[in-house]
């Protein structure tokens, strides 16, 4: 009986979560077919299948909007920011979760109290700050705001799972010797694999789809981010819908496959304890 009052409700959510899959995919089932239209077809009729196939959107928006460039400006950009954000955050995970002293606490606040600020209400005085710097219009002015952006949420989810990591582990190593630096290097890093993938993963698709630091704190094409070269494809150009597509293409894919790949590690970090307190 119970299983038969529990039918319409599997068949209710099952059916929720087949909208939402079809809200959040079949828009980019559709830019994706679109992107191999050309102008004329899209205008005429927007939802329907190409009648000719064509690659020549994505020949023409590669070469008119440097995407090449922006491709290899966003891979620098995300990978040094990531990595950098990943390291930094478990190491200051490590010295939160494992050494009790008031300033850790203080400092542990501090990166807690930066989830609340927002990126509009420090893009001024960061422009003006990197400009007084000599840093502004280059990669690394790009890539410092965002392992500041991303250091507060990455040191909550290493401080929370190095906590869970036994006392007694670490301070066998210390009796037997060894140093801060080498038990982090020999035990804090190879344990914290999962929620370092976790932490490396959110912080790539973060920096992969950012906007306003690769745009403001940048001039020139020489050092765009691809979501930004993307963008100029909204003002002069913005009546070819083809080439249009065919760069938000050129700009999700990447993320889709990264996201494809390392799905499943994601998932595990969260599993295996990123949450945990």
């Amino acid at each position: 009986m119970s299983e038969r009052r529990s039918a319409p409700w599997k068949f209710a959510a099952y059916a929720v979560l087949g909208l939402f899959t079809f809200l959040s995919v079949g828009p980019l089932v559709w830019l994706l077919y679109s992107s191999f239209k050309p102008t004329p077809e899209i205008v005429m009729s927007s939802i329907a299948l190409p009648r000719d196939w064509t690659l020549s959107n994505y020949a023409k928006a590669w070469r008119l909007g440097d995407l090449g460039t922006a491709f290899l400006n966003s891979v620098v950009y995300t990978s040094v920011g990531t990595a950098a954000t990943a390291f930094l955050a478990v190491a200051a995970g490590y010295g939160f979760a494992k050494f009790s002293y008031r300033a850790g606490r203080v400092a542990y606040s501090l990166f807690v109290a930066g989830l609340l600020i927002t990126v509009h209400a420090v893009v001024v005085p960061l422009f003006v700050m990197e400009s007084r710097l000599g840093i502004y219009n280059t990669r690394l002015g790009v890539i410092l705001p965002y392992i500041a952006f991303g250091l507060p949420t990455a040191v909550l989810l290493a401080t929370a799972y190095i906590k869970a990591v036994p006392d007694s582990l670490v301070e066998s190593a210390t009796i037997d010797g060894a140093s801060y630096l080498r038990v982090f290097a020999a035990i804090i890093m190879p344990v914290s694999t999962p929620v370092l993938g976790t932490i490396a993963i959110l912080t790539f698709l973060n920096n992969w789809n950012e906007f306003i630091f690769a745009y403001l704190l940048t001039s020139g094409r020489k050092l765009k981010s691809l979501p930004v070269s993307v963008n100029s494809f909204a003002g002069v150009l913005n009546t070819d819908y083809g080439m249009q597509f065919a760069a938000l293409m050129v700009a999700t894919l990447p993320m889709l496959l990264f996201y494809a790949v390392f799905r499943n590690q994601l998932m595990r970090g969260f599993a295996e304890g990123a949450l945990k307190e």
